[in-house]
């Protein structure tokens, strides 16, 4: 008996001991969170730092804020702000020519826009205190002055061709910067997995909804640099060459395309109707869902998906339409939010593959893009934002009866926001 168990704890040590040796280090670790906001808070201020040393020619008004946040399984999203990358060109009619940006919301201080029919950038050069108030408008020229106004007109055509030119080589720029941040320094935040990633992108977590709402702008645009850990860390240990390492990234740097397929418009229709308070069982639109239509990208879908509506101003006291509440306080509403939000996950996904596979005129090799701000939940544990990423061909091959629909949720890339 005694040389049974004896044998047996045996048995169990040597089977211990094996887990251990097969299990990679970076899984026996434990996350060390603190840690990580560390690792990420140096490395936004290296990729700040290098995209600026990659522009030093060019006269920039404002911070550079680079944004980085980790999700499990996924790895590091690195967002700059939205329309950083849009920049205007004003001249001033004596052959000096500024570089403008536009920024996220209101102007940044320093650097003012308007626009009337005209394809046009105004910008104030100067300290932010000078201005008698910060982001006040500046009018535009008036129609009466006749030669001011033949000037700007005369100027709009070479302007638009500064502003695309200027763009183009300011976001080859920012690749560039991107591309040395991944290899040289994404091995930095040392806890991420191999088969996690470091992502530079400036598509962020707020949507671009103004742009071309309130004057032309130029077409948006949308970059991402993206790098598996597993290959930073072969190309740190001399396993691949720098060449062998740059041709691993994925890189889009891509525009808006301005004409798009009735498709599209319709399966933007088909969601506002399927998450309108009155359809829906679990999260709601108020807003129209709206779409980019990226060349050689694919299409992006932009949705802000809300638990309730407050009755008063700051009364703090809410309806919830979707689940026939009319009158409940703020604890209440946060606790419903989080009940409902696995099941808004999950339809959410269903819908996508069951209206996605209706869109016939994305190419094979081009996605369907999801990014859903969700709605505000004190202390609730659930993700600020969502994003459902599927390539075409799967939604193509589903429709064509050739996979089934579990072959199709597994494809999904999913990406979430921090928790909130």
């Amino acid at each position: 008996m005694a040389t049974h168990m004896k044998s047996r704890w045996y048995a169990g040590v040597v089977s211990l001991m094996m887990t251990a040796m097969l299990t990679p280090a970076w899984a026996q670790q434990k996350f060390d969170e603190e840690r990580m906001q560390r690792d990420i808070a140096v490395a936004e201020n290296v990729l700040s730092t290098l995209i600026k040393q990659q522009i030093s020619n060019q006269r920039t008004f404002f911070p550079l804020e680079v944004k980085g946040s980790y999700q499990s399984g996924y790895g590091v999203t690195f967002t700059l702000p939205a329309d950083y990358t849009t920049p205007m060109v004003w001249n001033d009619g004596n052959g000096s020519t500024t570089i403008t940006y536009y920024g996220s919301g209101n102007n940044p201080p320093g650097v003012q826009v308007y626009g009337n029919d005209l394809n046009v950038g105004n910008n104030y050069v100067g300290d932010e205190n000078e201005l008698e108030e910060e982001d006040a408008p500046v009018m535009p020229p008036d129609p009466d002055d006749k030669e001011r106004f033949k000037l700007i007109t005369k100027e709009t055509k070479k302007r638009n061709n500064d502003m695309d030119s200027v763009r183009d080589a300011y976001n080859a720029k920012v690749v560039e910067a991107a591309k040395t941040f991944i290899l040289d320094y994404g091995d930095m935040i040392a806890q991420l997995q191999p088969t996690e990633r470091v992502v530079v992108s400036n598509q962020g977590n707020n949507p671009r909804v103004w742009v071309n709402q309130f004057f032309n702008a130029p077409n948006r645009t949308h970059l991402s640099v993206e790098g598996l850990k597993s290959d930073i860390t072969a190309f740190r240990l001399g396993k691949i060459t720098r060449e062998q390492a740059l041709a691993k990234l994925k890189v889009v740097n891509t525009e808006t395309v301005e004409e798009v397929a009735p498709d599209l418009e319709l399966l933007a229709s088909i969601f506002s109707r399927l998450y309108s308070p009155d359809l829906s069982k679990t999260y709601f639109t108020e807003d129209n869902i709206y779409f980019e239509r990226l060349k050689d990208f694919g299409v992006i879908y932009y949705m802000q998906a809300y638990s309730g509506i407050e009755r008063e101003r700051d009364s703090r006291r809410y309806i919830m339409p979707t689940l026939g509440l009319n009158d409940v306080d703020q604890a209440t509403r946060d606790k419903k939010a989080k009940e409902i939000y696995p099941k808004f996950e999950t339809e959410l996904k269903d819908n996508i593959v069951e209206y996605g596979r209706t869109l016939k005129s994305l190419k094979d090799d081009e996605v369907l893009v999801f990014q859903v701000k969700i709605t505000r939940c004190n202390k609730c544990d659930i993700p600020s934002s969502l994003e459902y990423t599927l390539k075409a061909s799967v939604l193509k091959d589903f429709n064509a009866g050739k996979i089934d629909r579990n072959a199709v949720l597994s494809k999904f890339t999913v990406k979430k926001g921090n928790n909130q």
